[in-house]
């Protein structure tokens, strides 16, 4: 599974980053049984906040989207960091939480969302197919446009 990954990976040009320290007094992932947890990724590229701003103000539904996106590939970097660089251990991703910083009058979360949920999905195939949230904030932490955390389910 690791081999098939790391191929779909290789396909979408997609290079996973060294997972983010945490910034705050937290740990970026948590285990209980089968169950890990991931803490809340931010839109990082090459070690800042790439889209900042209010999705409806400043930032569009497509760079919203890619802010997901890259929130998406900071959740892979982080599954892999805390399962010793196997990702071949997931066995489904069971839900995401994404916090879309926008405008009161903004009502697309779910198509910032998109941007998260089809990359985990092209990555991972069936184990990537998801429950998950998509609600507007007034802000976020580093004026970070997406924030998306993630619950998955692994092999012991």
């Amino acid at each position: 599974m690791t081999e098939a990954i790391d191929g779909r990976l290789k396909e979408l040009g997609i290079v996973l980053p060294v997972a983010a320290a945490p910034a705050a007094n937290y740990v970026p992932y948590t285990i209980s049984g089968t169950t890990l947890y991931l803490s809340g990724q931010l839109p990082i590229e090459d070690g800042k906040v790439a889209v900042t701003g209010l999705v409806g103000r400043d930032v569009d539904v497509p760079t919203a989207q890619r802010a997901a996106e890259l929130c998406a590939i900071n959740i892979l970097a982080q599954a892999k960091a805390a399962l010793g660089g196997d990702l071949g251990r997931i066995r489904r991703i069971l839900k995401l939480n994404g916090f879309i910083a926008s405008t009161p009058d903004f009502t697309e979360q779910h198509l910032v969302m998109n941007g998260a949920s089809n990359l985990i999905a092209n990555v991972l195939g069936d184990a990537g197919k998801h429950a998950r949230a998509a609600v507007g904030m007034a802000s976020l932490p580093l004026n970070a446009a997406v924030e998306v955390d993630a619950i998955i389910e692994i092999d012991a």
